[in-house]
């Protein structure tokens, strides 16, 4: 197996940049962005391949990913880390922060899952490693929106990875605990949990999970979850 090939979508900040930053040095990295300026940092810091994608485009998911396929030849793993926030309650949130957390947490989510999933089955192997929130599992009352938008994400892995008939194309996820990134900075909120984990810590194990071989056995499906900040 020659140089392998992976994309992380939303690979400008928080867990998708440390994602990125581990793999950079002995593999091929594509960073997908929403943000031309960002995309642009991180291409130049990590001297790897970046693309801006609004990914709540179909068009646009589709055409990067097909970009990378033919620039490289095949796509060996996708991390799907893009996300957007919606925190606060139901009644505080405006409409244009609901549309936005839906567009990307739940239509993007398909749309990169629906399109990796596409070249792998040509290729006959690789991983997709969604990750979600432990939100999913633990009940936070005060993100509705975004817990309800990360669970849609999570039942699609499932249903997705029954659906391949063939470990050697594995469609896992993870479930990290509260983490400081960009994700709520974005729109203003503050970040208060008082126990949590870094991206950096979070990210070896997203790793891990690509780098899994087309003959590793009992993994497609498989969930990992982090509590609190510890594994």
């Amino acid at each position: 197996m020659g140089v392998r090939t992976f994309v992380v979508v939303g690979g400008t900040s928080g867990l998708g940049l440390a994602v990125a930053r581990l793999l950079v040095n002995e593999y091929r990295v594509a960073v997908v962005g929403d943000v031309p300026d960002e995309v642009a940092a991180v291409t130049t810091e990590l001297r790897c391949a970046g693309s801006v994608c609004d990914v709540s485009s179909y068009d646009q998911v589709r055409d990067v990913l097909a970009e990378v396929v033919d620039g490289y030849g095949a796509i060996d793993g996708v991390a799907a880390c893009a996300s957007v926030w919606a925190g606060g309650d139901l009644a505080d949130l405006t409409p244009e922060r609901i549309r936005r957390a839906v567009e990307v947490n739940v239509l993007g989510t398909t749309y990169v899952l629906k399109e990796a999933l596409h070249h792998m089955r040509r290729q006959g192997y690789g991983n997709v490693v969604y990750v979600g929130a432990m939100a999913v599992v633990k009940a936070r009352p005060g993100i509705p929106v975004y817990q309800a938008s990360k669970s849609y994400g999570s039942s699609l892995v499932e249903s997705l990875a029954e659906a391949q008939h063939s470990n050697r194309i594995k469609v896992m996820q993870l479930h990290p605990g509260p983490m400081p990134t960009r994700l709520q900075e974005r729109v203003g909120d503050e970040f208060l949990d008082e126990v949590y984990a870094l991206p950096e810590q979070v990210a070896p194990e997203v790793v891990r999970l690509l780098l899994l071989d087309p003959d590793d056995l009992y993994v497609s499906g498989e969930r990992v979850l982090r509590a609190d900040g510890r594994w």
